[in-house]
């Protein structure tokens, strides 16, 4: 009876981890711009055998969804202008400085599964048990690659936290002050909230060393591999299409730029028919891979298709009128109309695009959040206006007397903009700005 049970466990547990893996996959490709889908895809086809990509012709075809029928196709656009210059990502710059070392194959796959998992800022977005979870290898030989990674040029990468890219950015700086790097290792929650008084006592410092050690923090880069870009070119490839014809918008799916993805059968069935069982258990985790890869390819086309579509429901306006007529929209609208999680809309618009017939978008520029608040003369004012103001008002502040959220309240008010004071701190925080309190400098 035990002897029947232990395999029954044994198969449950490995049914939770490859479902695990193909939803990871999915949701890893959703929030993938086009450039980085057309670079994972070229990863895969790398690992895997049976995975052969062909190359799209340079002339763009669309594949068509309407919103309405009847409307004429749109041309086909010049195909130079899907021609990209090649860009260098963060990702290979790293790469670069590995060919420096000598690896094993085992710490290959862990260093490109990890590089994978890195975000154009240099910040990793999987943690070394979570990844030793979903390769299936051991926690210290990830974590010994991941460490690697973080000593990499340059300064701050892989690291999982802004408090641990700050920390590795000072550790290798000969003129930090000697409160920084104990400042971000011990007391970083403090640093941040500008409890910076009570710090000092603790410390057994004067406040003006703290404003030194956070003059110097400031000079270190929040977002190490931003300034190598994230793959993107002189152009920007469209995800979706939209044209307008009379009164029918037309919404077309891009998906013809990316490589398409073909299994080699053939090679696949020669080597089916060998008598090894450890190659047979290989060609089928291959087989399996190429399945789970065609299934987030057509998840995240559905999705994207779905969402799109929403968005000209929604800004129908926008589409015959230009970005003046865009409505309050937010990404919860849509996922309770489609009845998906919100953060899938989120993935869904992050580093995509949409063509218009009044120039290219971020999808997330359809959705500008309105607010309440009414002009003098009666107009209601934008969410972007008041926040470019706020901006405004803060960048030109005496740091020695910030100013609170009321009296930028009041100054918005001189302006015209009636702004509650509730609206100023939930717009500044939106915007990054630390309150009055932690914007104090100490001279």
């Amino acid at each position: 009876m035990n002897m029947q049970m232990k395999p029954g466990l044994w198969q449950q547990q490995t049914m939770k981890l490859a479902m695990t893996q193909e939803l990871t996959q999915a949701i890893t490709l959703l929030q993938y711009s086009a450039q980085e889908l057309a670079a994972f895809l070229e990863t895969k086809a790398v690992e895997n055998p049976f995975i052969q990509l062909e190359t799209p012709s340079l002339k763009a075809l669309h594949k068509k969804e309407r919103a309405q029928s009847g409307a004429k196709a749109a041309d086909d656009k010049n195909w130079i202008e899907h021609i990209a210059d090649s860009s260098y990502t963060i990702t290979d710059y790293v790469q670069a400085q590995f060919q420096l070392k000598e690896l094993s194959d085992k710490q290959k796959r862990i260093l490109r599964f990890l590089l994978d998992n890195m975000d154009e800022n240099g910040y990793m977005t999987i943690n070394s048990e979570e990844a030793a979870a979903l390769t299936g290898e051991n926690k210290s030989e990830v974590q010994s690659v991941l460490d690697m990674i973080k000593w990499m040029e340059p300064a701050g990468i892989g690291s999982g936290s802004l408090q641990e890219c700050l920390l590795l950015q000072v550790e290798r700086r000969l003129d930090a002050p000697f409160l920084a790097e104990t400042i971000l290792r011990s007391h970083f929650i403090e640093f941040a909230n500008k409890t910076w008084k009570p710090l000092a006592k603790k410390l057994g410092v004067e406040l003006k060393d703290i404003q030194q050690a956070a003059d110097f923090i400031r000079t270190l880069n929040p977002k190490p591999g931003a300034s190598f870009g994230n793959g993107s070119s002189c152009y920007v490839q469209p995800d979706v299409a939209v044209t307008v014809s009379g009164e029918t918008i037309e919404v077309h799916l891009y998906d013809d730029d990316l490589p398409k993805v073909i299994f080699e059968k053939e090679y696949f069935n020669e080597l089916a028919s060998h008598a090894d069982k450890e190659v047979k258990r290989f060609i089928k985790e291959k087989e399996k891979d190429y399945q789970w890869l065609m299934r987030s390819l057509e998840q995240r086309q559905q999705t994207i298709q779905r969402v799109g579509l929403k968005i000209v429901e929604k800004q129908r306006r926008f589409f015959f009128d230009g970005p003046g007529s865009l409505q309050p929209l937010t990404m919860k609208d849509i996922a309770e109309e489609l009845n998906i999680h919100e953060s899938t809309v989120s993935r869904t618009v992050r580093g995509k695009y949409m063509q218009t017939p009044f120039g290219t978008y971020e999808l997330k520029t359809f959705f500008p959040s309105g607010m309440a608040a009414s002009s003098e003369e009666g107009e209601t004012a934008s969410s972007n206006q008041v926040k470019i103001r706020i901006q405004v008002l803060v960048s030109a502040e005496d740091k020695k007397k910030p100013l609170s959220d009321q009296a930028i309240c009041s100054a918005l008010l001189t302006e015209g903009m009636a702004v509650s004071r509730r609206t100023v701190a939930k717009y500044r925080e939106q915007l990054n700005i630390p309150s009055s309190a932690k914007r104090k400098r100490y001279e």
